[in-house]
């Protein structure tokens, strides 16, 4: 079972990764992006990866703006599947922009 991340090691993880904020509960970023349609794309985009992973991560959808939020639930925080997904997140936006 994954282990959560101690909150050393979650700030680290976090100056690598884009707009991520948080805590060893949780972390989340928000995205905004051109479109509703684009933000939807993200979203399927994302969808395929979490999958992937067997990892899912929270969305929030306001029209053109996303939030994610990433935590294990099974263990009660973050672990290092959310930073992956976070990191895929991040590519997939970046690809977006």
């Amino acid at each position: 079972m994954a282990e959560v991340l101690d909150a050393e090691a979650v700030r680290g993880a976090l100056d690598g990764l884009d707009g991520w904020t948080g805590n060893p509960a949780g972390i989340g970023r928000t995205a905004e992006l051109s479109s509703f349609p684009e933000a939807i794309a993200v979203v399927d985009r994302v969808a395929v990866v979490a999958e992937e992973l067997n990892h899912h991560p929270d969305i929030d959808i306001r029209w053109r703006t996303l939030t994610f939020r990433c935590a294990t639930h099974s263990v009660g925080g973050v672990t290092r599947r959310d930073l992956e997904l976070a990191r895929r997140i991040d590519e997939i936006v970046r690809g977006a922009a």
